[in-house]
């Protein structure tokens, strides 16, 4: 193998592996469509995503479509339900770690060397794909009311985990090479310029969508004083623990400098917005809090739930401990990245500093906007 990698280059051999992997699993799919297709690729990777899209706890294969399980008959065949499971995980794995690689090769390839202004131009990319997958939150939303989607499958399926990563990262690459390309075309005097402008503009085209939606449909309503009461106690979270590291152990952060207040902040907005969805939601104007939709935040309140009186929950609520879990994992995070990390491998060390973000950023603009939009 390494003979190979020498002769042609790593670019060359990772396109040629992941073409031949592709071509392996459609043959294999066409080949034996039951074995392959329905009780593999469908039952552990597409049906949970069908399901996911209309909202459905359970789907089943049956006769060649894909129905509820409640109306599935005696004879249907293999049932999925939205999540993971360690079959899928098999596979989305090894598919990331190679995404992964291939990340590493095109940065190598576009001769990219000022990371930490990278960093934060795609800081509203980690912001799109999260309003993103709200924009499938409101698809189920418009199923539940009119028995119809919105956006029709399969194209609704790439707004949903796991596709949904691989969409806003090709969104991304696409947007990465055009920027650098606009660099070296002496377009613009840095690619982290355009970089960024192409993502902001990606957030405000997503928020607009579900504004509109919120604004003309009956299935979505809008929260304005939610949205800014995260965004606020975010800032306000990320603010106090900043100083207290600068004032009680400043070492800490002398590896990822200003990037530590972002990954702070980052983890802040999923912690706050979990925090008023899970708890205060009906204080800002919806019917019911919000429910848990990751097994974490779903532990935290119980155990919360179970250890404090009823009495003490009623006015503390019982989901403020992942926020303070959240801050406590930014700022572990920022510690391991010290000085060291950064001047032995700079590249590798963004990159990690980049998922961290998302990591906390993704999943938390889904939840504040989730809350936000009624959806």
């Amino acid at each position: 193998m390494y003979e190979y990698v020498e002769r042609y280059g790593p670019a060359r051999v990772w396109a040629v592996t992941v073409g031949l992997l592709a071509a392996v699993v459609t043959l294999a799919a066409i080949a034996f469509p039951q074995r392959v297709y329905v009780d593999l690729i469908w039952q552990y990777y597409w049906g949970p995503v069908v399901a996911d899209a209309h909202g459905w706890g359970c789907i089943a294969w049956a006769g060649g479509e894909q129905v509820q399980c409640a109306q599935a008959g005696a004879d249907a065949g293999p049932t999925a339900s939205p999540g993971y499971t360690f079959v899928s995980y098999a596979g989305y794995i090894p598919t990331l770690i190679l995404f992964l690689a291939g990340i590493v090769l095109l940065v190598q390839r576009l001769a990219i060397d000022r990371y930490r202004a990278g960093f934060y131009a795609l800081f509203p990319f980690m912001l799109f794909g999260g309003a993103l997958r709200v924009v499938e939150d409101a698809n189920v939303a418009a199923y539940r009311e009119t028995g119809e989607l919105a956006i029709q499958l399969p194209w609704s399926g790439f707004l949903i985990s796991p596709l949904i990563y691989f969409t806003v990262f090709l969104v991304t690459l696409v947007a990465v090479v055009v920027s650098v390309w606009l660099e070296q075309n002496d377009s613009v005097s840095g690619y982290e310029y355009p970089l960024a402008a192409i993502g902001t503009g990606l957030v405000a085209v997503t928020v607009g969508y579900l504004g509109y939606i919120a604004a003309v449909e009956p299935y979505a309503t809008f929260y304005p004083l939610l949205l800014l009461t995260t965004l606020v106690g975010a800032t306000i979270a990320t603010g106090i623990t900043w100083l207290a590291i600068e004032q009680f152990a400043p070492g800490i952060n002398r590896g990822t400098r200003y990037m530590g207040i972002v990954v702070i902040w980052a983890h802040a907005v999923d912690g706050v917005a979990n925090v008023i969805g899970l708890d205060w939601a009906v204080a800002f104007g919806h019917s019911h809090n919000l429910i848990p939709k990751h097994p974490v935040n779903e532990a935290i309140v119980n155990v919360t739930g179970s250890m404090l009186p009823q009495s003490v929950v009623d006015v503390t609520g019982a989901a403020w401990p992942f926020l303070l879990v959240k801050l406590a994992a930014a700022v572990v995070v920022i510690w391991i990245f010290d000085e060291t990390v950064f001047e032995d491998s700079p590249r590798y060390a963004i990159l990690l500093m980049i998922t961290v973000v998302a990591v906390g950023l993704g999943p938390g603009t889904r939840d504040m906007l989730r809350a936000t939009f009624g959806v």
